[in-house]
């Protein structure tokens, strides 16, 4: 049986620092690789989208705080598709920005940004800025997470799983420990630069998650020679846990 993916990027015409392209090209190729289609949909600022029915994974990238506010209230039309998507168990992967606007607000010194409301979660500006590499651990995978941070919000997020238990670097606020949210298909964190390609056992969670809900027979994604992404995780690592 032919598998396919649809891959729908939000507003990359806006949310696009930290190399979200690089996330969509990985799992695009990681897909592709092990013959599964995978088409890329977009939806712009001035271009709408309507049919999340034929959507299988929503990445929702980053952007500054001005780029939020001018995103923010159009992706505020489509609160109740993503929220239904995402309770029906679609994929969606959101990062720094992304994943703060996935929340119930993100106060700034001088505002409050309203959020989608679909993450029990809240966001408060603070100071200095959290700077620098991290490593996580995720319990569902064998591999630690890597990646780097730069945010001014400090995330709360009440009692939802984290993506990860803090090994080094900052993560939601600095002193939790945690860092990101999983929430039924939901996988929100600050990490980038780009995030997916260091971490192809992160990467392949994601995707199988997408597989898995829209076939439900799907047996499980066959292996890849991840001889490149593994020594960059480690090396990434050793340079991390060393400082």
């Amino acid at each position: 049986m032919p598998y396919s993916i649809n891959i729908l990027h939000m507003f990359p015409d806006l949310l696009n620092l930290y190399g979200d392209k690089g996330n969509i090209e990985c799992m695009r190729k990681r897909l592709q690789w092990r013959g599964i289609e995978a088409k890329l949909i977009k939806c712009t600022y001035d271009e709408p989208f309507l049919d999340f029915d034929k959507v299988d994974i929503i990445f929702l990238g980053g952007g500054s705080d001005r780029e939020q506010k001018i995103v923010c209230s159009k992706l505020l039309e489509y609160r109740k598709q993503l929220k239904d998507y995402v309770e029906k168990g679609g994929v969606l992967v959101a990062v720094c920005g992304g994943y703060q606007l996935l929340g119930k607000y993100y106060a700034l010194p001088d505002e409050k940004i309203e959020g989608l409301s679909i993450l029990d979660i809240y966001t408060e500006h603070g100071s200095p800025r959290l700077i620098g590499n991290i490593v996580l651990q995720n319990e569902d995978i064998s591999q630690s997470i890597v990646g780097f941070e730069n945010h001014g919000g400090r995330t709360f997020i009440g009692s939802h799983t984290p993506l990860g238990k803090v090994v080094k670097g900052f993560g939601n606020t600095g002193q939790s420990g945690a860092e990101g949210v999983c929430y039924k298909n939901v996988v929100a964190t600050y990490l980038h630069g780009p995030l997916l390609p260091k971490n192809p056992q992160l990467c392949d969670m994601i995707l199988e998650k997408a597989l898995t809900q829209k076939y439900p027979d799907f047996a499980g994604l066959e292996a890849l020679d991840d001889t490149m992404e593994n020594t960059a995780n480690t090396y990434m690592q050793d340079i991390i846990l060393k400082k």
